[in-house]
């Protein structure tokens, strides 16, 4: 059983953002996937990354020659830039057109549900009401013993291809843990609840459920009975049923995007919207200081980083995990091994992907990458650390900006964990 499950994680998280459970949905084949012992082929997942071939086939020379010859056109690195508030200014308002990001009205009255203490850190359980969905949920952390106004940190967790968790993934708030969480943190963490380890340092911690995550996600009694695969939402917790709602929500995240779009808007314009909301929540609270507040995330909280810490001119210090690369590296070789989450129409002709996280310039930024990560070329990941530092450069502020690589897969472990929370110690505090 501790093998199965082992085997699990390592299938659906390891292409981080659900994307091979739709693919094993449709039966894929599973030697081209998996080799002799179950896990996960590498060769796979590091993929297709062939001279003159892309995920797409012939079309991939055509699609990302749209991208070269010429810098995008709000690219700071663009010689005709030269005022970085100006700059700055045009650069963000195209951005956010191209999000498109939703009206969710004001500041969302908040209610606790639980407070406790566990761990060293005083708890609360929180609850607020959205335009859409049920209510969501957070969790907020600080010392247990802690007096007057402290920094604040913005924790989003990640993806994994998991919808069913959100906040769990990067908490601990009793000696009692999902199973399934248990590994996820062992894969992912080194068995660290990150948001508790960055609050026992002096932080009052929010971590939000995401939108279509946990108490965000969509509940299969508001869909109709002929696309819920036989599946409903009794006895959620139990992880034969939480893993089928995982792999039904991978399967179905096209259509909400597909909707999405159609709606007007986009993914990442509403995770922008509705983390905006949950910042709101902790830059309001009497024990938060409101002008010492950062954010960070692995993976899917690490792309959460890059348009709320490009975007948002209250986040003074933010920490991307394993969300790091360009956008030509998606069109040639990474579509495949990440979500819809991640797409916005239109904005590659303005900005290239590090350059969203460049919006921020020169508030102090920092990226973690791993070597091994499946997810992205390594070369492009050292693009975009090009990127940023000429971004960084051209302001002056290079001392502000730090890229590290790690040895290993898709991960936050202890030694980056340690690296991030000095990182928010040193602009925080």
């Amino acid at each position: 059983m501790k093998n199965t499950r082992r085997l699990f994680i390592k299938l659906s998280g390891i292409l981080s953002l659900g994307i091979f459970n739709k693919l094993n949905a449709l039966n894929t084949n599973k030697s081209k996937v998996t080799n002799s012992e179950g896990l996960l082929d590498r060769s796979y997942a590091s993929g297709l990354e062939e001279k003159g071939k892309s995920v797409i086939g012939g079309y991939g020379k055509w699609a990302g020659g749209l991208l070269e010859g010429q810098l995008p056109r709000h690219s700071f690195r663009n010689c005709n830039w030269t005022n970085i508030d100006k700059w700055r200014s045009e650069a963000i308002k195209i951005t956010q057109e191209k999000l498109a990001a939703p009206d969710l009205g004001g500041v969302p009255k908040v209610r606790v549900d639980n407070h406790y203490v566990y761990d060293g850190l005083s708890i609360e359980e929180i609850s607020w009401k959205l335009p859409t969905g049920g209510r969501s949920q957070g969790i907020v952390l600080k010392p247990a013993n802690s007096k007057g106004k402290l920094p604040g940190i913005m924790a989003f967790h990640d993806h994994g291809g998991w919808k069913y968790f959100g906040k769990r993934k990067i908490t601990q708030t009793s000696e009692e843990r999902h199973i399934m969480m248990v590994d996820h943190q062992k894969m992912y963490y080194e068995d660290l609840a990150w948001a508790n380890e960055v609050a026992k340092r002096g932080y009052v911690v929010m971590v939000p459920d995401a939108f279509t995550f946990a108490s965000r996600r969509v509940l299969l009694k508001d869909v109709p009975e002929n696309l819920r695969q036989g599946l409903n939402d009794d006895n959620p917790e139990l992880p034969e049923n939480a893993k089928a709602y995982n792999k039904w929500a991978a399967y179905n995240e096209d259509t909400m995007a597909k909707s999405l779009f159609s709606a007007g808007t986009s993914w990442p314009g509403v995770f922008l919207t509705e983390d905006r909301k949950a910042l709101d929540i902790l830059c309001n609270r009497e024990d938060v200081d409101p002008d010492k507040i950062g954010c960070g995330g692995l993976s899917g909280g690490g792309m959460r980083t890059v348009f709320m810490g490009g975007l948002d001119p209250r986040i003074k210090c933010a920490v991307c995990v394993g969300f790091m690369t360009t956008w030509k590296d998606l069109v040639l070789h990474k579509s495949f091994t990440h979500t819809w989450m991640t797409f916005a129409p239109g904005l590659p002709q303005e900005l290239d992907f590090p350059e969203i996280l460049g919006l921020r310039v020169p508030l102090p930024t920092m990226v973690l990458n791993s070597i091994e990560d499946g997810l992205y070329t390594l070369e492009e990941m050292h693009k975009a650390d090009e990127i940023l530092s000429e971004v960084y450069k051209k302001a002056e502020a290079i001392d502000k900006y730090r890229c590290a690589f790690y040895p290993g897969g898709h991960q936050f472990n202890k030694k980056m964990q340690g690296d991030a929370f000095d990182w928010f110690d040193k602009w925080l505090k």
